[in-house]
């Protein structure tokens, strides 16, 4: 089983992300090269690569996932916001493949009220500007909840995506759980139908990283609102609607176990987070 959850580079770069992975008992990671929300990165020759990379080595870690910045929307009808998507996904290619990963999770975008149709061709048209053939890197398109206007909730936006870019070879599939429960599909009682739904509309080959979730809505709400796993009512974050003995039984199961699996679940306050007790949680051979 490859498991382990989002860290941070402040500091020493892949090295602190690594050490703070291992803290958690994990053996996969993920980290945002800079913060989601702006531009602002550090060069590449300060980001403690090598010393980062031979830590993992150490210690059993094999494998980065980068996480691109939520200010990249490649379905604005904006032009100079669509610009900014193309270019600084661009350079965040660039950053991810010095780093050693071979997945950049992407936020595919939001219509902004043009509609789906004309957001996902927008989408594609960026995806085409953005991707070269000797690309080593993987866009890897995560599925989404369905709120407001985002789009790639649906298995058809993931196939119109794939159908449309030029270079498909270069594309992946992130399935975050908390957003495809939220998005509608049945998770809890029909996890493998959900797979073969997948399978039969964008094909399972396309399906390489996993975000493990809870989620604080009931299936297809389409909220995007992430739960700690098993979260009780006496959580101060609240229910989780997906439950424990789902998400073991996804990170456990055939299919998945052999993919990157990482956990993105709230915080409990800005210093606490329960990344270590849910791993060994989902670790454990019998649910609970």
């Amino acid at each position: 089983m490859k498991l382990g959850s989002h860290v941070s580079m402040a500091g020493k770069g892949l090295l602190s992300a690594a050490q703070e992975a291992h803290s958690y008992g994990a053996n996969t990671f993920m980290v945002y090269t800079g913060a989601p929300q702006n531009t602002i990165r550090k060069k590449i020759e300060d980001l403690y690569i090598e010393e980062g990379k031979a830590y993992m080595q150490e210690h059993g870690i094999s494998e980065i996932i980068v996480h691109a910045p939520y200010i990249i929307n490649l379905a604005s009808p904006e032009k100079r916001t669509f610009k900014l998507a193309v270019d600084f996904l661009t350079r965040e290619i660039e950053r991810t493949e010095a780093i050693g990963s071979k997945h950049i999770i992407l936020h595919p975008g939001s219509h902004v009220k043009t509609g789906e149709d004309v957001g996902l061709a927008r989408i594609i048209e960026g995806l085409n500007e953005v991707i070269y053939k000797e690309q080593k890197v993987k866009i890897t398109l995560e599925l989404m909840a369905g709120k407001g206007t985002e789009l790639n909730y649906d298995f058809n936006h993931t196939a119109a995506i794939f159908n449309g870019v030029i270079h498909g070879d270069k594309l992946a599939v992130c399935f975050d759980t908390c957003h495809v429960h939220d998005a509608g599909y049945d998770i809890i009682n029909n996890f493998d139908g959900v797979l073969e739904e997948f399978d039969k509309i964008v094909g399972l080959d396309r399906l390489e990283v996993f975000h493990i979730n809870g989620s604080l809505n009931p299936r297809g709400a389409r909220k995007d609102r992430h739960a700690n796993i098993g979260a009780g009512l006496d959580n101060p974050k609240g229910l989780d609607h997906i439950g424990y003995d789902a998400l073991h039984y996804i990170v456990n199961h055939e299919f998945v176990k052999d993919k990157p699996c990482i956990l993105e679940t709230p915080w409990i306050d800005k210093n606490t987070n329960l990344y270590k007790e849910e791993i060994a949680m989902l670790k454990a051979e019998k649910s609970k």
